[in-house]
């Protein structure tokens, strides 16, 4: 293996150096002449005014077309150009890089391969036990526009010459994948696009079209894996997959801060990151629940609460109601809303969409009832008005504020976040619509009442489908809205048309042309409607029944039941990505089984592919964490580290001496700032500590340093990692000892447990 310093070296002292700066300068001069041209392009089409919807349509997907080419030549400043390929046959070489550039001389020669090209794949696969045909594999680092470094890895090897160090069938690119994991952390997670591995280039371009589950462990890179496979099936089925999206679920706007960066440095910006607490459109969870809470709201068992929550709704009077009509008394009996609530339900359409049915079978009725009362004959009590007549009288009837205010108190218009904010609120409700809780449980989702949290965003979900949101009554409201600004340009003409001169001469007339003349109504109203420019992701966003093409889901395992549900109906063709640790579940409406989550969707159609190699965490760290998972569940195997690093420290507190803990918080906090690096060290660290302690702990501020609970940290890793009370994590929760394997496993370099008092029997080792 030939290694040059990663240094800003002179080309004209290194040769190789000198040759992959000439290419990379040639790169990207074709890549300004693109970004030029997209831009030039994009300029020209804003300025073309659509004359039918069509072009229209046109104008806007070829600015969407320009605008992600820009966003993707913009992303490619940052280490395009990475890996060279020499074949054994013949001249061949292949660069690479994470983006495919062509030039645009006759032969369209390739500058660079696409990292998800097939001609690529041999850079990820190559050991020198399977060369792949590859001679000479050759990582290249550039910083900015300038290659500062390159390695070469000889994988065709003479009879007894020895491979070197790290070149066996287990890993690949090792020189590189060293120095990704000894690089500093930046609170911003990199691809890792030069060091995919061999199992993780197996799921990666897996080409299963069903339900793929990748499990595995702490630092097996799951969360790289997801990002590039999504980025290598927008490669693979760009025509598909651009118009549908891609949508990628993770477990806070943390982890999706610290995710953003990847997808755009691979060139990909079409893809949809969110929470499960900001799928439901249009509502922003500001509250959290507590564990209890959140395990009731995830249940399936809510399905039923929210059904009954809906048809509470739908009431009938204790007693008459009595009403002024022209002058005469009208009344709505239980009679009457009972046969209108029975047709409305018998027709079994979300509730919205039956209301028109309830006010139909109710304007009848009252329709009856008057005409009944002014229109009998008093000899015999026969009816004297005619059909017509009746007609009328249930027209005014639609048209009276009063009659529809009464009917409307009867099957009102609702919308989920109604109908869920005074389910929490009104204790009667509640107890009517969940019966099988206890009082202690009613009292745990009432408490959840002030504003929105991610739990409840299933829920509303689930209220949107039996409301009838965004279904056809949305599509009528805006067919109406068409048609009332059609009807409103249709007046304009008119008014243009009835002021026109009439005086002028009539052979004169032919050579005048008019507004009404060049437009009509329809090419009018089109004018008055406001093009947005927005990405699929965008509209994807605020369109609550929007199915998206693939869906990959990070720290699965944390998804309750109702999430699951939630997501299904985004994703009719279950093609997904699940990624997750069942070993990792913290939260209580979580899983430990992909089967029983995913088999009542998708019954023999997943498939389970495991990730083993941890290339995070340094294995003496993973030894202590391995005891933790050993208590979690005996059967489970910790995956195998793949370097050494620093045993895991131990700093011991003085129990609180006073009766409310106030001193005792003062030590832990003290002896926290202890544990953090010297001065002088800008690595990364993280101090995670049960919740109680967070705030008092956030004294510890330094750019470098982040101060979150157990939970917050999930998907992220750090340079150093500081784990406040293990014993208080571990007893927080059921899952208290999920949540302390995860705050071990989140270190690179060291970790440091601060204790007091005894220590969890898994963490022992430590004091020995």
């Amino acid at each position: 293996m030939t290694t040059r310093p990663d240094t800003a070296v002179d080309s004209a002292v290194d040769p190789d150096i000198a040759v992959e700066q000439a290419h990379l300068d040639e790169v990207y001069r074709r890549i300004d002449r693109m970004r030029d041209t997209a831009a030039r392009r994009r300029a020209d089409n804003l300025a073309e005014v659509g004359e039918n919807p069509q072009e229209v349509s046109e104008r806007d997907s070829y600015h969407q077309l320009y605008t992600d080419d820009i966003a993707k030549y913009d992303a490619a400043e940052h280490n395009l150009y990475f890996g060279r390929l020499d074949m054994i046959e013949g001249d061949e070489v292949r660069r690479i890089g994470r983006i495919g550039v062509l030039d645009d001389d006759e032969e369209l020669s390739t500058l660079l391969l696409d990292w998800r090209a097939p001609m690529a794949r041999p850079f990820y696969l190559a050991t020198p036990a399977q060369p792949e045909d590859v001679r000479v594999r050759r990582h290249v680092r550039t910083r900015s526009r300038r290659v500062v470094g390159v390695t070469d890895e000889r994988l065709t090897l003479a009879v007894g010459e020895d491979a070197g160090p790290g070149q066996g069938a287990n890993v690949a690119n090792e020189s590189a994948l060293v120095e990704a994991l000894n690089a500093a952390r930046t609170g911003r997670m990199t691809d890792i696009v030069e060091t995919i591995q061999r199992e993780q280039d197996a799921i990666i371009r897996s080409d299963h079209r069903g339900v793929l589950v990748v499990q595995g462990g702490p630092g097996t890179g799951k969360t790289a894996v997801a990002l590039h496979r999504a980025a290598y099936l927008l490669y693979t089925y760009r025509q598909t997959l651009s118009r549908s999206g891609v949508l990628i679920i993770g477990p806070n706007e943390t982890f999706l801060n610290y995710i953003s960066q990847v997808l755009p440095s691979l060139g990909e910006t079409g893809v949809l990151l969110s929470t499960i607490g900001d799928l439901y459109p249009g509502v922003i969870a500001q509250r959290t629940d507590s564990r209890t809470a959140a395990a009731l709201k995830g249940s399936t068992d809510m399905i039923e609460v929210m059904r009954q929550a809906v048809r509470a709704w739908q009431t009938v009077p204790s007693s008459p109601i009595t009403l002024r009509f022209d002058g005469y008394p009208l009344v709505v009996d239980r009679k009457i809303a009972s046969r209108a609530r029975g047709r409305a339900r018998s027709s079994r359409r979300p509730h919205n969409l039956a209301r028109p049915l309830f006010l139909q079978s109710a304007l009848d009725a009252l329709a009856d009832q008057h005409a009944a009362r002014i229109g009998s004959s008093l000899v015999d009590g026969s009816l004297l008005l005619s059909r017509a007549d009746v007609a009328d009288i249930r027209a005014d009837l639609a048209d009276d504020r009063e009659v529809l205010a009464a009917l409307d108190d009867l099957w009102p218009e609702l919308s989920p976040q109604q109908v869920l904010a005074d389910l929490w609120a009104d204790p009667d409700r509640l107890a009517a619509a969940a019966p099988g809780l206890t009082a202690a449980q009613r009292a745990d989702l009432a408490s959840t009442a002030a504003g929105f949290s991610p739990g409840d965003a299933p829920l509303l979900d689930e209220l949107a489908e039996l409301l009838g949101i965004d279904n056809e009554a949305d599509a009528d409201r805006a067919q109406k809205e068409w048609r009332k600004r059609l009807a409103d340009a249709q007046d304009a003409l008119d008014i243009l048309s009835g002021s026109a001169p009439q005086d002028l001469e009539d052979e004169l007339d032919p050579e005048i042309l008019m507004a009404y003349d060049l437009i009509d109504a329809e090419q009018l109203a089109e004018r008055q409607t406001v093009t947005e420019f927005n990405t699929t992701a965008d509209r994807a966003r605020a369109d609550r029944t929007w199915t998206f093409g693939h869906v990959i889901i990070d720290e699965a395992q944390e998804l309750s039941a109702m999430a699951w549900r939630m997501i299904m109906r985004r994703i009719p063709n279950r093609w997904m990505t699940v990624v997750g640790d069942t070993a990792q579940t913290s939260d209580s409406a979580g899983t430990t089984s992909w089967g029983a989550v995913l088999d009542p969707y998708t019954p023999g159609r997943w498939r389970l592919a495991e990730l083993t190699v941890n290339y995070r965490t340094p294995r003496e760290i993973m030894d202590l964490a391995a005891a933790v998972l050993a208590e979690i569940d005996p059967q489970l195997s910790a995956p195998t580290s793949v370097r050494e690093g620093q045993p895991p420290r131990l700093i011991r507190v003085p129990a609180g001496s006073t009766s409310d803990g106030t001193d005792g918080v003062d030590s832990l906090v003290t002896a926290v700032a202890g544990a953090l690096p010297a001065d002088g060290d800008e690595r990364l660290t993280a101090v995670l500590a049960p919740a109680p302690l967070v705030a008092p702990l956030r004294r510890l501020t330094a750019p470098t340093v982040r101060v979150m609970a157990v939970q917050d940290s999930k998907g992220l890793e750090f340079d150093h990692v500081v784990v406040v009370d293990p014993t208080a994590i571990a007893e927080a929760s059921d899952r208290g000892m999920q949540d302390l394997y995860v705050a071990l496993t989140r270190a690179t370099q060291t970790l440091t447990v601060v204790a007091s008092g005894s220590l969890p029997p898994a963490l022992r080792a430590l004091e020995k």
